[in-house]
């Protein structure tokens, strides 16, 4: 997957298939409600697991029973990249697999 940055335009339909997720700061980001702080953990250890498959990392920030995540390609100038909106895609299907929407 190149890491050459997304158009405004491939930003909008990327996100069109990702409910919940938002751009802003030249990043994605969305934020989860869990149920309760070990769920939350829980999701982020299958997420960490799903990022180093990937080679590509987001910002992971929990708390309490919340989990907040937020992603760029550090590589492509800190701008968004198809590499971010794969990992979201990915990290949507963790969310659903925790039963987190």
């Amino acid at each position: 997957m190149a890491a050459e940055p997304l158009s405004q335009q491939e930003i909008e339909e990327a996100l069109a298939e990702l409910p919940g997720w938002t751009f802003g700061d030249d990043r994605i980001s969305r934020a989860y409600a869990c149920e309760g702080h070990l769920a939350a953990a829980a999701m982020v250890g299958q997420i960490a697991r799903v990022q180093e498959s990937l080679g590509h990392h987001a910002d992971l920030t929990v708390s309490y029973d919340k989990l907040k995540v937020s992603v760029n390609t550090h590589s492509a100038g800190g701008k968004v990249t198809e590499l971010d909106t794969e990992l979201a895609h990915r990290i949507e299907k963790v969310a659903s697999e925790h039963g987190v929407s």
